[in-house]
């Protein structure tokens, strides 16, 4: 990474309880807009410093510091807009309110260039969206896996971006998502178990001591047939697979998960019965206090119903 010109710049300083961790760590649960692979590269080149001095990434941060990062300016990158149909609840000149369908993936990546919620939203939206997560990721401040169908909050404006950046990191999302569990799940409970990528499969989460924080609380709704239970989960933390994994470590794993259920499926899915159906936070700009809820999609609908039978 190359010190081009540098279109944002940050200043930290650890607080007492965030004494003693790597540095690579404490920017990744400090600046959650950016991946740790990311922040670990800008350390790399040179454009973190501590009290005015480079340094790496296993140095462990102390109460006091003084850290200025300096963020290079997105490369240009060409992302084709695509007109794929998106179904918007709301749209302001800040937010982007949208219902992802099951199967389609938020942002390019290798082997998903193309279909994304990205090129949709650059057709839908042109260039009127924030820039802070690289110009692969416009107006992402979150996201959900590519088989986990629901509500995503996009942002238009940088200004925008920060607020709901901040809002996330202080866990004050409501974001609540609805899932059909092998077994008769019992709660409500929570589960409080640190996750991190599996060390021998980095496509796998796993719950890990020293990973980041994760926090799922869930309530079963009610039992169905055939030993499943429909479950309302809310999300404290997002972490990756959150749910998925959590859920599973509870021994109750999503009908129709592929990495984190049975290898066989009694039914004929696509990937995980998981919807995020519910979505409320202040609007970053205006203040106003913003509430949003969608349906099941017709595939969750078509099973539920079918596992619902008298």
């Amino acid at each position: 990474m190359s010190e081009g010109p540098v279109y944002n710049q940050i200043e930290l300083t650890p607080e007492t309880e965030q004494e003693g961790l790597r540095l690579d760590k404490y920017l990744t649960e400090s600046l959650p807009d950016y991946s740790r692979s990311f922040l670990q590269q800008l350390i790399r080149s040179g454009m973190v410093s501590v009290n005015e001095k480079p340094v790496k990434s296993s140095y462990k941060a102390k109460c006091g510091d003084f850290i200025h990062i300096s963020i290079p300016e997105p490369k240009s990158v060409d992302i084709k807009a695509e007109n794929i149909p998106l179904d918007i609840l709301f749209e302001d000149a800040d937010l982007i309110i949208v219902n992802k369908p099951q199967g389609m993936v938020v942002h390019p990546s290798a082997g998903h260039t193309s279909g994304t919620l990205v090129n949709a939203l650059m057709y839908h939206a042109g260039d009127s969206l924030s820039s802070i997560n690289g110009v692969e990721r416009p107006g992402i401040v979150h996201r959900i896996d590519k088989d986990t169908s629901g509500l995503l909050v996009v942002c238009k404006s940088d200004r925008a971006h920060r607020g709901l950046a901040l809002q996330f990191a202080e866990h004050s999302i409501k974001r609540v998502y609805t899932a059909i569990c092998y077994g008769t799940v019992r709660g409500p409970g929570t589960v409080d178990l640190p996750l991190a990528r599996d060390p021998k499969d980095r496509k796998k989460v796993t719950i890990l001591e020293g990973g980041r924080r994760a926090v799922t609380h869930y309530q079963p709704i009610r039992a169905l047939k055939q030993d499943f239970s429909l479950v309302e989960c809310r999300l404290e933390t997002g972490r990756t697979h959150q749910i998925r994994v959590h859920m599973a470590s509870l021994h109750h794993p999503i009908l129709g998960d592929p990495v984190y259920g049975p290898k066989r499926c009694p039914f004929h899915l696509n990937g995980q019965l998981l919807h995020a159906g519910t979505l409320g936070f202040i609007h970053p700009v205006t203040g106003e206090e913003l509430y949003f809820t969608c349906d099941l999609p017709a595939h969750f609908r078509r099973i539920l119903e079918h596992l619902s039978e008298a």
